[in-house]
């Protein structure tokens, strides 16, 4: 018999991910978190739009977090998106 603990990330109430890694489900959950408090962020100045939109554009903000972080240091978008897009080439390669 064998025994695997499963860590399951919830918010707002959804299951959201279920892993075996729990440094993956930490990260996740701080990135959910990091969503929320941006979302707040954006409703608070007065930007009004639909809650999913919100959440969908909160949750893709936290995710690209260090990308966005480089537009916010004068970056240009063009450059972001290439470095991101070699990234994921690279990842694809090695997985």
């Amino acid at each position: 018999m064998a025994i695997t603990i499963k860590y399951v990330v919830t918010h707002k109430g959804v299951e959201k991910l279920v892993t075996t890694d729990k440094r993956e489900a930490d990260q996740f959950d701080k990135m959910l978190d990091t969503a929320d408090n941006l979302a707040a962020f954006i409703e608070a100045k007065g930007i009004k739009l639909d809650d999913a939109v919100t959440e969908e554009l909160s949750i893709m903000l936290a995710k690209h977090k260090d990308s966005v972080a480089k537009l916010l240091k004068g970056a240009n978008a063009e450059s972001v998106l290439e470095i991101d897009a070699a990234e994921v080439v690279k990842l694809k390669a090695n997985g």
